[in-house]
């Protein structure tokens, strides 16, 4: 029987899409890397029975990154990083992505592509027959590898899909990597050199990545733009005449002229005014007029009204859209097309939502009288967005609900009526000028009925003139009043900007926008306006100093073009992206050269580091004290040598005792994340150099594998860490005496706490027989002694020893290992670890240590 291996982009897309096509009878594994399932049925396939694997990928399987060394900030100039070879490598290791699929591959005859149809749906494509290549002979054919192409997760769309399979289109997977490797290369070496830069020089930035980015960097340029508008603004005074006629109700008529500027001439007509009492009717004019109902919705109009309307940021908008593609509620979310397709089932939908409590009697009522929708854009990729799958209030959440409930509503005011109604327009003259005054009134509520929010405001047309009456003025008065500046840019309206000038994609536009908010350019107002920050307005005035077009849309217009090229198939890959690479390569060198013109700007508007911080410790090589700059990032500063050391992001830096490391004499310094919270010593130099190989970057004394050091991972660790794969349990001793703890060094929160109010607590060097973790002694005053017998000192296994047990804080974690154990000693499986530094049964033999004491110290 020839087997088939299907891969959807989600693992909740493979479970829907294994149903609709097994036709809900299909069994179910946990995949190897326990991220995604295998869903396994038999079916027919080229007209013989072929037994079907669907599971699935979680995303983008590969990430684009510079090779090695290049990695590198100290060590590399940006500037090689347009030039430095790449690789691609896992995106997550920890899934294992590339060896799950090729382990599921072998004895597979066909590969069938459910990625999601977009352009980087198409790169996945191409991912996931790089990882299976081993394994499915000849995957590259195209009588091996197909392609589903899909819109909406129904039975009716799937299985059309399935009986209509194509192949996977190289040209766009390569528009992708074009796309992947221009913002790789631009993007980190502008934003290496301004971090750099900047952040050694300035305090008050707020920002730990001072980035650039082709699209992001634009986007901001528009937030900025408008500020600019608003700070150059210069309002001016004008006056108005304005007349109230007629009685129950009083009107206030509108002048012809509008304003005037002076107020002299605003006066002769004030004056020619009031010489008359009574005003004249010269004209009455009634006509129909309509408002015509929406366009069939894409992605950008969602986001637009998402935030607009609804109050959620588009980025948020576009994570709710894709979970309830997912879930089958609504068609593709990420579609340019703003007309339904000529053979698209508007009626099915339509019955569809009619059971609703929300809208349903709206949806029966168009059933009955139905329009055909306005003629929209067809962008050639999917349909746009509409529901597919019936959903009531109780099973979604709120924001979700909200989305889903506002789709649902612009898909029925789609194929609703125009709004109608009448307006009535009444012409007085008095004294030689006109004034007017206008009253409409609702004929036919029309797609309003069902988009309740954009429903008529005013609906009466109020008394009734004729030509020639005579209507007494009950007022007339000279209105001084002021211009205004505009507003800050919503998102909206920045989406509306970023579509109109070509600024990324329909998939990438909330991306740059959650980026600008997130690196502290701009930041979310009112009504979500988007005003820029000191940091914000500063790097887009630099780049307008240095290089105008850095920040201008043009180029990444022009950019989104050439790659459109790519996808078409018009264009090499190779040439457009040598072309943009080197145009970008000399943007960057005229860059470097210029960045004067910009730090004159951030010298206005910031602190630079030897005004700022409060004195902390002493610096290894002055021995004069450093300044602690805790507004991110934090740092500390030595004005004296003028080097500056990144600190730990978040939590609390304090002074550890004054004492020393031993290698460089920086005075070491505690971090914390809290009372509760894990904490560790860590030298201000080390931490920033590593002077072991071994030794992470940004890492404390905790992972440092010095040999004697009384800080160091060598002489506190205890054991391997129980919950993760890397960590090591150390001894905290920066709350000593008053808390002694275990923290793992690793990326986990593993805290245990022991010998509360012990005078010292110490690490040796004998092994525990049992469970290979490393003795230690407590030892306590008289007073406070726990142990039998009034003894003050103890040694033993932190989990085996009994006279310990009782003094360890249980720990959830711990708990759960013992239960897998089958209720054994407390420290079973605990392993220590040797070689790198690593406490435990394998620890390196002492003449060995002493050898690496000798060398270190």
């Amino acid at each position: 029987m020839k087997v088939a291996l299907m891969v959807a982009e989600k693992p909740s897309l493979a479970a829907s899409l294994a149903n609709i096509l097994s036709n809900g009878k299909c069994s179910v594994r946990k995949g190897s890397n326990n991220a995604c399932s295998v869903h396994e049925w038999v079916g027919q396939f080229k007209g013989e029975a072929t037994r079907f694997k669907m599971t699935s990928v979680c995303g983008h399987i590969m990430g684009l990154e510079f090779v090695g060394k290049y990695n590198s900030w100290d060590r590399v100039d940006p500037a090689e990083l347009f030039a430095c070879p790449t690789e691609k490598k896992e995106s997550t290791p920890n899934l294992r992505m590339p060896y799950f699929l090729s382990q599921e591959a072998r004895g597979c005859d066909y590969l069938i592509l459910w990625l999601d149809c977009d352009k980087e749906g198409e790169n996945i494509c191409f991912e996931v027959m790089a990882a299976v290549s081993g394994s499915i002979h000849n995957v590259s054919s195209n009588r091996v590898t197909y392609r589903a192409k899909f819109s909406a997760i129904t039975e009716k769309d799937i299985k059309y899909a399935m009986d209509n399979l194509i192949h996977p289109n190289e040209n766009e997977a390569k528009s992708v990597d074009a796309r992947q490797e221009l913002d790789l290369r631009i993007g980190c070496a502008f934003t290496r050199f301004q971090t750099r830069f900047f952040q050694g020089k300035y305090a008050d930035l707020d920002s730990s990545l001072i980035s650039y980015g082709p699209c992001q960097t634009p986007t901001l340029g528009f937030c900025v733009q408008r500020h600019d508008e608003i700070q150059t603004f210069k309002p001016e005074t004008f006056w108005y005449v304005q007349v109230a006629v007629g009685e129950n109700p009083e009107v206030k008529l509108e002048w012809h002229r509008v304003r005037v500027f002076e107020k002299e001439i605003a006066c002769i007509y004030l004056n020619k005014v009031k010489e008359h009492k009574e005003a004249v009717v010269e004209a009455v004019t009634s006509k129909e007029q309509a408002r015509t109902r929406p366009q069939a919705l894409n992605t950008v109009e969602l986001m637009r009204a998402a935030s607009s309307g609804l109050g959620i940021g588009p980025h948020t908008a576009m994570q709710i859209a894709e979970k309830l593609y997912t879930r089958g509620y609504i068609s593709y979310p990420r579609t340019e097309t703003t007309q339904y397709p000529a053979n698209f089932d508007l009626n099915g939908v339509v019955r569809l939502l009619q059971p609703s409590n929300e809208f349903g009697e709206e949806a029966k009522a168009i059933a009955r009288d139905m329009n055909n929708p306005r003629k929209g854009n067809d962008a050639g990729d999917h349909p746009p967005i509409t529901p597919m799958k019936l959903a009531f209030r109780n099973e979604l959440e709120s924001d979700s609900w909200r989305v889903y409930d506002y789709i649902c509503r612009h898909f029925l005011g789609t194929i609703s009526r125009d709004l109608k109604y009448r307006s009535h327009t009444t012409k007085f003259r008095i004294g030689g000028e006109l004034f007017t005054a206008t009253t409409s009134a609702l004929l036919d509520p029309g797609f309003t009925k069902v988009m309740t929010w954009q429903s008529f405001g005013k609906n009466e047309l109020g008394h009734q003139y004729t030509v020639g009456e005579k209507v007494k003025i009950n007022d007339i008065r000279l209105v001084e009043s002021q211009t205004g500046p505009p507003d800050y840019l919503t998102e909206s309206e920045l989406i509306s900007l970023m579509e109109k000038h070509g600024i990324g994609t329909d998939a990438s536009i909330p991306v740059h926008i959650n980026n600008i908010c997130q690196r502290n350019y701009v930041a979310i107002g009112g009504g979500r306006t988007l005003t820029p920050t000191n940091l914000g307005i500063v790097l887009v005035h630099g780049y307008q100093k240095i290089d105008p077009e850095l920040v201008l849309p043009t180029m990444r217009s022009a950019l989104e073009q050439q790659l459109n090229l790519i996808a078409h198939g018009s264009a090499d890959y190779r040439l457009v992206l040598k072309h943009a690479v080197e145009i970008f390569r000399l943007k960057f060198l005229y860059f470097v050269q210029n960045i004067s013109n910009m730090d004159m700007l951030f010298e206005a508007t910031f602190s630079s580091l030897c005004s700022s911080g409060k004195s902390l410790s002493r610096c290894g090589k002055c021995r004069r004290y450093m300044k602690y700059i805790q507004s991110k990032p934090a740092r500390l500063h030595c004005s004296t040598c003028d080097e500056t050391y990144t600190l730990p992001v978040k939590g609390i830096i304090r002074v550890y005792r004054e004492l020393k490391c031993p290698l460089d004499d920086f005075e070491l310094v505690a971090w914390t994340n809290g009372a509760k919270g894990k904490s560790f010593p860590l030298c201000p130099y080390c931490y920033n150099h590593p002077p072991f190989r071994d030794m992470p970057k940004n890492s404390g004394c905790n992972s440092c594998p010095h040999p004697t050091c009384a800080h160091s991972l060598s002489t506190l660790g205890v054991s391997s860490c129980f919950e993760c794969d890397r960590g090591v349990l150390v001894l905290d001793c920066t709350m000593a005496p008053k808390t002694w703890r275990l923290v793992c060094n690793g990326l986990c929160d593993v805290i245990i706490s022991c010998f509360d109010d012990a005078l010292k607590v110490t690490v040796e060097a004998d092994s525990c027989e049992e469970c290979g973790a490393q003795q230690v002694t407590a030892i306590y005053k008289q007073e406070k002694t726990p142990f039998q017998g009034g003894a003050t000192e103890k040694k033993g296994c932190l989990f085996c020893f009994a006279d310990f047990v009782p003094l360890v804080e249980k720990h959830k974690a711990v708990e759960m290992r013992r239960n897998q154990a089958g209720g054994r000693g407390r420290g079973r499986g605990f392993r220590g670890r040797g070689g790198k530094g690593g406490r435990g049964r394998n620890k390196q033999p002492k003449d060995k240590m002493a050898q690496l004491a000798a060398y270190f110290v």
